[in-house]
């Protein structure tokens, strides 16, 4: 190989290294703007001695919580970090859980964390007089902090129409549960259990978001006895099938543009 062009080499090799070091050193992590950062943080509750006494089989609970960070504007992320705090999750702060017997496990679920959306369900699970298990979701908007809600991302006058949609899928699955249950036992307990259960505007506001589309949900609210008769409560449309009721300048906008 001439000199000359081994002298070349050289020379790229030794830029191209100090580049890429550069790079190294000095280059910022790659991170998606467009969604938050969350570590999980598990934490073993232990009671005292006097509840354990009494619960010997209760002694601990499992807590898990997400710890979010990774946004730019630090207001917003003080938003969403204030809406997540520990206390709003279902009312109970960890000294309250530690202090009482029922709670076994609180945890979570990220349901969608992307295009300025974070949607997460908590579920927390316990035993008083019977095994129980209560749910809370939120979706949150990254550009702005705040809670999502119905009047935020559908168009204001057609409201009325979209809960008409998603009551006739309530009455259907109401319709579905009294056809199954027909046996002498079930049919006293299903006897004016639905009369009073209507997907009503009101209700529009708890959603969760998802690549392809939007599930609607509703918690009918059944007492522990009667619990397993109650509607699951979860109705699915695309984005495309909810075009016409999606505001193009609401979160939801992008995608049906």
């Amino acid at each position: 190989m001439p000199p000359l062009i081994l002298v070349f080499l050289v020379v790229l090799s030794f830029t191209s290294f100090n580049s890429y070091a550069g790079q190294v050193r000095t280059g910022k992590p790659n991170r998606a703007e467009d969604r938050v950062i969350i570590q999980r943080r598990r934490i073993v509750l232990v009671r005292g001695r006097e509840l354990a006494k009494r619960f010997p089989d209760r002694k601990t609970a499992v807590v898990s919580y997400p710890v979010v960070s990774g946004l730019d504007d630090p207001k917003v992320l003080r938003r969403v970090r204030s809406v997540l705090d520990f206390k709003n999750i279902f009312d109970y702060s960890l000294k309250e859980y530690r202090e009482d017997a029922w709670l076994t496990e609180l945890t979570y679920v990220v349901n969608y964390n992307r295009n300025y959306l974070l949607d997460l369900t908590f579920t927390q699970s316990g035993i008083a007089a019977y095994p129980d298990e209560q749910s809370r979701h939120f979706l949150i908007n990254l550009k702005d902090g705040h809670i999502v809600k119905a009047q935020d991302a559908f168009q204001s006058n057609k409201l009325d129409s979209l809960a008409a949609l998603m009551d006739r899928e309530l009455q259907r699955e109401i319709k579905q549960l009294v056809n199954e249950n027909r046996g002498p036992d079930e049919k006293e307990a299903v006897d004016g259990a639905y009369d009073n259960l209507k997907f009503e505007v009101r209700d529009l506001d708890e959603f969760s978001v998802g690549p392809k589309g939007i599930t609607f949900l509703y918690d009918a609210g059944f007492p522990h006895v009667i619990k397993a008769l109650e509607p699951v409560g979860r109705y699915f449309f695309s984005y495309s099938k909810l075009r016409d009721y999606i505001k193009r300048d609401g979160p939801l906008g992008q995608f049906v543009d």
